[in-house]
């Protein structure tokens, strides 16, 4: 009965809707009936009666979907809400005898850091009876105190083939130093002593056979002297460092030279600007028995004051040194005074990090030649030089560096120089017309000759330490001299290259070797005529030789025994070439040294 009641009531829902609908549907219909026929008359009124048909092509289109938002709602007497659920645990304990071990961290396996010893001490022996000793100690008494000292001897009796006079020689120098770390400041003391002995062995053949030889007799010359001088460095002061030296040299043949040499630097500030102010006082005095040709002392020397104000700008990836230094020069022995002036410019600018850096400059300076310098680079002079300051003008440096990958770097630079009085080493002629009474006299010495030069050079090296184990180095450089009145640049050669490399085989096994090339030099030959120079040049006038390029190889391998004790052995000059360092000087052939290394703690 129910459902008859329902199903009547929507029936008559039914119907009245339908009524509805209908009655719609005829006032729309009459509704556009009464619009098209006002709209014809109004037509009839105001158009052309011609029938026109408007063509027009069809362009469909889509239109934009869109989703319908809404949610249906449920209207139904079934719809039931979800009831609630509650679950409940019941829990009770467990007894349980576990217990979780402590986590620990893995265990790595460390080799045993390597004694590191304070003192060493080094000796080896070979052929020409030679003696190699070095001897190297430090003790600290305190973590701001310490005591050190160095010693080292090197001596050969010679053995040289196809000379005619003694070859041996000795070198040995001792120094030893004290330093204290403080606070504020950190300084050290230092003193050393040195005792050389050579030969003029370098007598020119075939000039002079084996009796004219044991007729010049003794032909060593030896060589003393003592340093003593002491560093400072502050941490927070207007002086940065500062350091002095006093040498004292000579040798067998009554020479004599002192210098004074006093530096310094810090750090000022002017007008929001800060500058380094560099600052040198260096005095030099000195004397030989005699000249070369004259038997009449020669004594020279000199003092000078230099300051150097630099200024230091850092904008990002550029690093710019403006700077001039200023020189007051006064030669004790002549009574001359001049004052020069030289660039300090210098600049660099990172262009890809660490990897490319450019740089360049401009520098002079004014280069105090010794008596000591001299003989340290070539032991063969003779005690009758004429001693002076080389005046640089400028020094144009550019170049690029910087790193190809870790552990390896590159320098690549070019340079100009012009050098006033520039000191160059000429072998001193056979005497012709005067008494030689000196070893020396025998066209088997150097002098010093001073020229203006301009030096042109271009150089690269390669530094790559790869690792702990090996390390290599590769260097070579080009040079173009000019002289002014000289015939050649004496004794500068035209190429230097060299090699050397380090490397650890194993944790006993080490080896190294080093590798170098020297190009060709100028040197000059003949006889010296004090009285009479223009009938020399006819008999027989001087000759400018060329000494041919030499190339050296040496190498070394050694084995540690154990933390303590060390064995080694040398091979040098492994190529075998008697050359000529110096004119008419050929060294020593095939050299082979073995020794042993010993190192210590007090």
């Amino acid at each position: 009965m129910l459902s008859q009641v329902i199903a009547f009531h929507r029936s008559n829902k039914y119907q009245k809707d339908m009524r509805k609908q209908k009655n719609k549907i005829l006032i729309f219909i009459l509704t556009i009936v009464s619009t098209l026929g006002f709209s014809q008359e109004r037509e009839q009124d105001t158009l052309n009666p011609d029938v026109i048909q408007v063509v027009k092509p069809y362009t469909p289109s889509v239109s934009d979907a869109f989703k319908v938002k809404e949610i249906p709602s449920l209207d139904d007497a079934t719809t039931t809400t979800k009831k609630e659920i509650k679950y409940n645990i019941f829990s009770f304990p467990v007894a349980s005898t576990f217990t979780p071990a402590k986590g620990k961290a893995a265990v790595v396996d460390k080799e045993e850091p390597a004694k590191l010893y304070d003192n060493y001490a080094t000796l080896a022996g070979g052929m020409y009876t030679s003696i190699l000793g070095e001897v190297y100690l430090n003790h600290a008494f305190s973590r701001t105190e310490s005591v050190g000292g160095y010693v080292s001897h090197h001596s050969s009796q010679g053995g040289i083939n196809d000379i005619l006079l003694d070859d041996n020689f000795s070198n040995t120098k001792v120094s030893a130093n004290y330093s204290r770390n403080e606070r504020d400041l950190a300084w050290n003391i230092e003193g050393g002593f040195l005792h050389q002995k050579y030969n003029w062995y370098g007598l020119p053949q075939p000039l002079y056979n084996k009796d004219a030889a044991d007729a010049i007799g003794d032909v060593d010359h030896a060589f003393l002297g003592f340093n003593l001088g002491a560093d400072v460095a502050f941490t927070d002061s207007y002086i940065n460092e500062a350091s002095i030296l006093y040498r004292r040299f000579g040798d067998n043949n009554s020479s004599g030279e002192n210098r004074l040499l006093i530096q310094t630097n810090g750090d000022i500030s002017i007008q929001d600007l800060d500058f380094n102010i560099g600052l040198q006082v260096d005095y030099l005095g000195g004397k030989f028995d005699r000249n070369y040709a004259i038997d009449e002392e020669l004594k020279y020397g000199n003092f000078n004051i230099g300051i150097s104000p630099t200024y230091q700008l850092i904008k990002e990836d550029l690093t710019l040194d403006l700077g001039v230094s200023f020189f007051y020069l006064n030669d004790t022995e002549y009574g001359d005074n001049k004052f020069f002036i030289y660039p300090n410019i210098k600049a660099s600018y990172r262009m890809v990090d660490e990897i490319l850096i450019a740089y360049g400059g401009i520098k002079g300076d004014l280069i105090q030649n010794t008596y000591y310098d001299f003989a340290q680079e070539n032991p063969f002079v003779s005690p009758t030089l004429f001693i002076t300051p080389t005046d640089q003008k400028y020094n144009v440096f550019v170049g690029l560096k910087g790193k190809v990958a870790n552990g390896v770097n590159y320098n690549i630079d070019g340079k100009y120089s012009r050098e006033n009085d520039k000191a160059m080493y000429r072998n001193n002629l056979v005497p012709y017309g005067f008494d030689a009474d000196e070893a020396y006299q025998n066209g088997n010495s150097f002098g010093i000759v001073y020229d203006d030069v301009s030096t042109f050079s271009v150089s690269g090296e390669i530094n790559a330490d790869l690792n702990r184990n090996f390390t290599l180095g590769v260097k070579a450089a080009y040079f173009s001299y000019n002289v002014d009145q000289e015939a050649e640049a004496w004794n500068l050669p035209n190429f230097k290259a060299n090699l050397f490399l380090d490397y650890q085989i194993t944790k006993q096994w080490f080896a190294g070797a080093n590798l170098f090339f020297v190009g060709e030099r100028k040197g000059l030959a003949g006889f010296n005529d004090i009285d009479n120079p223009l009938f020399v040049d006819l008999l027989n006038p001087t000759e400018t030789i060329s000494l041919k390029s030499y190339f050296d190889a040496n190498a070394h391998v050694g084995y540690h025994i154990n933390d303590r004790w060390s064995a080694f052995a040398k091979i040098n000059n492994i190529a075998n070439q008697e050359y000529n360092r110096w004119q008419n000087y050929p060294v020593q052939g095939l050299q082979f040294l073995a020794g042993a290394t010993y190192k210590f703690d007090f």
